[in-house]
């Protein structure tokens, strides 16, 4: 019909332009212009409690006894941990500690070893 994209949530073809968004006169979903074609996502910049860039695969320490929610157990202060991920969201580390297992940590309680 026209170069309209369709609608994401009901596949109809009479959607049309309205301002900075396009809207769906069947379901009524409206969705912005510039998101038809998805833009590369920004690279996620994580640095320690010292300010030093994290990357992944690095090694850091963690600065402050952190207590596991959900357990009586306790991350000690200078803990090593090996082989971090960084992830998207608040707690911004996932790593694996050994006698703990698989945590997510936030970039503020550790420095990079």
């Amino acid at each position: 019909m026209s170069g309209l994209p369709p609608c994401p949530q009901c596949n109809s073809e009479y959607t049309y332009a309205d301002e900075a968004n396009y809207v769906c006169p069947e379901c009524a979903h409206e969705w912005p212009q510039q998101s038809a074609t998805p833009a590369e996502e920004p690279e996620q910049v994580v640095r320690d409690a010292n300010g030093n860039l994290l990357s992944d695969g690095d090694s850091v320490t963690v600065i402050k006894d952190l207590k596991v929610k959900g357990s009586s157990l306790v991350v000690k202060v200078g803990t090593k941990v090996k082989n971090i991920r960084l992830v998207q969201g608040d707690h911004d580390i996932d790593c694996k500690i050994d006698g703990i297992g698989a945590m997510q940590l936030k970039s503020e309680f550790v420095k990079k070893a």
